[in-house]
């Protein structure tokens, strides 16, 4: 292991930058049962308003999100039913019983949860039928939430013939695209932490170090930082593949070097991508770098509340190709940004034939790209959120290749 690295006891002398870094762990607080509760009765306004009964969730963010329980269980069905009217029931495998109610204390439904168990000999699918017949809605419209494993869809509509069972997105994407003041902070401080990692890690840089040796300093700064994160690196050439490439790369004087990632804090996910040069970059890197520039700052202007999601794919896009970097999606390869929250992929998308109408409190990253096969890629990534009148990103847009960071150039350390 590289002396820079940090192993998490702390065991190898950390670079200055990283080692000076103060951690902010104590300026997350955690989402509460109370806010959960919230949670479950804007899903029932949700349910009514698209004449859905319940909903159905299995391991996963929904049910995270919903009741504070995270859950592993592989093949054996866990989930939690939540009707539009009434408390929610959960089905648990008998042997699981201690750990899921342990979890569900820590929620809304601490009070007398109904938790129905099923032994290894016994289907719970049938627990889940006769969940919806205590409840009356054994002939209702039950919504699925969309990652239920294929095997547990299908046997909880072999179990239940007589229900009719629909999409549960309108009511999960419905209540988590929206996010309350609360974990707006919470995704603001990931992105400043992620940002701060950044740039003690480019501060920490040397010419020579590989991809690897980036990612873990990077790991190493966000552990200083109080929480666990890391990033994609990608240097030169390689830098034009998007998602990267798994082939070994090594830091050049002048080169490009790319790092995408980000961190979570109390549940929820930065998502920030920084390009720069250690060394001088040549004329082409920053013309393309000032393109990419420009076309987060034209996302970062059409997003405003009312507008539809593909508007601000479109202004980003214009101003690429204005530039020379066209048609369509030959250099600029992606949408220009996804939803984020719990997870770092999440509704509404910005991407082109996207109507979904903006709404105040969603949030978004804004990261458009140019990628040059064989020579070099530039994307800028922040994280954004919807404002009353406009959009504002969580951190600074990144002002140049030489001083990413908008300080005074990097120094060895």
């Amino acid at each position: 292991m590289p002396a820079f690295a940090a192993p998490k006891e702390h065991s190898i002398a950390l670079p200055p930058a990283i080692a000076g870094l103060r951690s902010r762990r104590d300026e997350a607080r955690p989402i509460t049962a109370e806010e959960r509760a919230d949670r479950q009765e804007n899903a029932r306004r949700l349910m009514r308003e698209n004449n859905l009964s319940a909903i159905l969730l299995t391991e996963g963010t929904s049910l995270n999100y919903f009741s504070g329980v995270r859950w592993w269980g592989g093949e054996r069905l866990f989930t939690m039913v939540l009707p539009a009217k009434g408390t929610a029931f959960y089905i648990a495998p008998a042997f699981e019983e201690d750990r899921a109610r342990e979890q569900i204390a820590r929620g809304p439904d601490y009070k007398n949860p109904d938790v129905r168990i099923w032994q290894e000999d016994e289907s719970p699918y049938a627990r889940v039928e006769q969940g919806l017949s205590d409840h009356g809605i054994a002939t209702g419209i039950i919504g699925i939430e969309e990652t239920v494993k294929f095997v547990f869809n299908d046997n909880i509509r072999k179990a239940a013939p007589n229900t009719t069972f629909a999409s549960a997105t309108p009511v999960t994407a419905g209540c988590r695209m929206i996010k309350s003041t609360h974990e707006l902070a919470l995704m603001r401080l990931a992105a400043q932490v992620t940002l701060a990692a950044y740039e003690a890690t480019y501060r920490s840089m040397k010419v020579g170090m590989t991809q690897k040796d980036v990612g873990e300093m990077i790991e190493a700064a966000h552990r200083q930082l109080g929480f666990e994160g890391g990033a994609d690196v990608q240097i030169g050439e390689y830098s034009a593949f998007p998602h990267g490439s798994v082939a070994e790369q090594k830091i050049l004087e002048g080169t490009i070097v790319m790092i995408d990632g980000g961190c979570n804090v109390e549940g929820y996910a930065s998502d920030i991508t920084r390009t720069f040069v250690l060394g001088k970059p040549s004329d082409k890197m920053k013309e393309v770098f000032a393109i990419v520039h420009r076309a987060q700052s034209a996302a970062l202007a059409a997003a405003r509340p009312g507008v539809e999601a593909g508007s601000v794919d479109a202004a980003a896009r214009k101003a690429v190709t204005d530039a020379g970097f066209g048609p369509d999606y030959k250099y600029f390869a992606h949408r220009v940004g996804h939803g984020m929250g719990m997870d770092g992929h999440e509704w509404p998308y910005l991407v082109r034939g996207n109507t979904t109408e903006l709404q105040p409190n969603m949030t978004f990253s804004d990261e458009p790209g140019i990628y040059i096969r064989g020579e070099f890629g530039i994307r800028l990534e922040d994280d954004m959120h919807i404002t009353e009148n406009g959009a504002e990103l969580f951190t600074p847009q990144s002002p140049s290749l030489e001083n990413p960071f908008g300080h005074s150039p990097a120094t060895s350390s």
